[in-house]
C-alpha cells in the first residue's frame, strides 16, 4: 500500500521544496472518493510560474482533473489553473499567437500536476506509455508539459481523431488510418508546437514538454480564487 501524499502543502517555500503535508493512506484495492484532494492552507509561492489565465486568456481551459470527466473518473485537483514554468509559458502563448494567424485557437486540458496526483494516476493505470512513473516523476510535476488540443476561432474543440487522455493506437501520432482532415490538425498542431521548443511523445497527440529548464519535480498545490 502505498501512502499518497494529498495537498496541504506549506505553500510559503519555493515551488518543488518540500513541505509538510497532511498524509492520506489510499488502498488501491478500494475506489477512489469522489475527491482525492485537501484545499492548501497557504498561497502559492508563484516565484518562477506563470497563470496562463491571466498571462494568456485567448488560450481555452478545460482542465479534466478538476472534474470527474477524465480516465480516472474522479476529482483530482481541488479546482482548474493552468500552471506553468515562466519559459514554457512563453513558449506556449508564441504557439497560440502564431496559430491563430493561421485561424486555430488552442485549449489546454493540463499543465503543472502536484506529483501527489501522479501517484494518484499510477495506482489507477500504472502503464508507462500513457502515465508516468511517479518514482522518477513526470515533465507535468516540474510544470514543464501540456496537454492541449486545437479549437476554431470561436473556442470550439476541434477533433483530432480521439478523445483527450484516449489510451490507445488511435491516439498515437504515427497512427495514419484517419480522415485527412484530422491528420492536417494534428501536424498542425506538432509543428507549431515543435517550432516553439516543445517536444512531443509516441503515444499522445495532446502531450508535449518543454525540456531545458532544469525545473524540479514540485508536490505544491495551488490555491482556489
Amino acid at each position: 500500500m502505498r501512502l499518497i501524499v494529498l495537498g496541504a502543502i506549506l505553500l510559503g517555500l519555493a515551488c518543488g521544496q518540500a513541505g509538510n503535508p497532511k498524509v492520506t493512506t489510499v488502498d488501491p484495492a478500494q475506489p477512489l472518493p469522489d475527491a482525492v484532494f485537501q484545499e492548501p492552507v497557504s498561497d502559492f509561492d508563484m516565484t518562477g510560474w506563470t497563470d496562463l489565465s491571466q498571462k494568456a486568456p485567448f488560450i481555452k481551459q478545460d482542465i479534466r482533473y478538476a472534474t470527474a470527466n477524465n480516465f480516472t473518473g474522479k476529482v483530482l485537483y481541488p479546482c482548474g489553473r493552468c500552471l506553468l514554468r515562466n519559459a514554457v509559458a512563453s513558449a506556449l502563448i508564441k504557439v497560440g499567437e502564431k496559430l491563430e494567424e493561421k485561424g486555430y485557437g488552442l485549449m489546454v486540458f493540463d499543465c503543472y500536476r502536484p506529483l501527489d496526483v501522479q501517484w494518484l494516476m499510477w495506482e489507477t493505470t500504472p502503464d508507462k506509455r500513457y502515465v508516468s512513473d511517479p518514482n522518477k516523476g513526470s515533465m507535468h510535476n516540474r510544470g514543464t508539459a501540456v496537454d492541449l488540443t486545437l479549437t476554431d476561432p470561436a473556442g470550439n474543440e476541434l477533433d483530432m481523431g480521439t478523445a483527450y487522455d484516449f489510451f490507445g493506437k488511435k491516439a498515437w501520432p504515427e497512427y495514419m488510418d484517419l480522415p485527412a482532415a484530422i491528420l492536417e490538425r494534428r501536424t498542425v498542431l506538432r509543428e507549431a508546437m515543435l517550432e516553439q521548443g516543445f517536444q512531443s511523445i509516441r503515444t499522445e497527440w495532446w502531450h508535449y514538454s518543454f525540456p531545458g529548464t532544469g525545473s524540479p519535480i514540485s508536490e505544491a498545490v495551488w490555491p482556489c480564487r
